[in-house]
């Protein structure tokens, strides 16, 4: 099982608090399948009453993103697997399978990595880069174990990265 960790960066507006409610609508499924078992919203301000009300109304647990949204997410998360999202990714078609998939059959040393094709261009980059060498960093679309995490960023040896069938949208 996963822990959905959405990272809410810069200043709340209404297109973010839309962009977030579009991500934790396309995790219900997940919910419903046993995959996804809690979620986090990481938040540059979790004091917003916005965000607070949309974390209390989902059940997600809220916390401050701090200097790194997904160590800070970490020590709330309650599964063993982290799925790292952005604000706005919605999950395409089959992202299920590719989760059970991942978590059943993945060594615990790997990072797996969905496609984000509307990410950052040097992001994308990097990414295929680390497919290659390995990872130090983990970013949104990324599958890691809490474990690593909690041990803080960057991680001390380079995890292979295993790319995954699955792709992010935006919402």
């Amino acid at each position: 099982m996963f822990t959905a960790v959405i990272h809410l960066p810069g200043a709340v507006d209404p297109e973010r608090i839309d962009a977030l409610a579009d991500t934790l609508a396309a995790l219900v499924a997940g919910v419903a399948a046993g995959v996804v078992g809690d979620a986090v919203i990481a938040a540059e301000h979790p004091d917003d009453p916005e965000v607070g009300t949309m974390a209390e109304s989902t059940g997600a647990a809220l916390v401050a993103r701090g200097r790194n949204p997904w160590v800070a997410a970490a020590g709330l998360a309650r599964r063993p697997w982290m799925l790292c999202l952005e604000a706005g990714d919605v999950p395409a078609e089959g992202w299920i399978r590719v989760l059970d998939r991942f978590g059943a059959t993945t060594q615990a040393e790997a990072v797996g990595r969905l496609r984000r094709p509307h990410a950052p261009l040097f992001e994308r980059i990097a990414g295929r880069r680390e497919a290659l060498t390995g990872t130090r960093q983990v970013r949104a679309g990324d599958l890691v174990r809490v474990q690593a995490l909690r041990a803080g960023l960057p991680l001390k040896a380079r995890l292979p990265v295993r790319p995954l069938r699955g792709t992010l949208l935006q919402g």
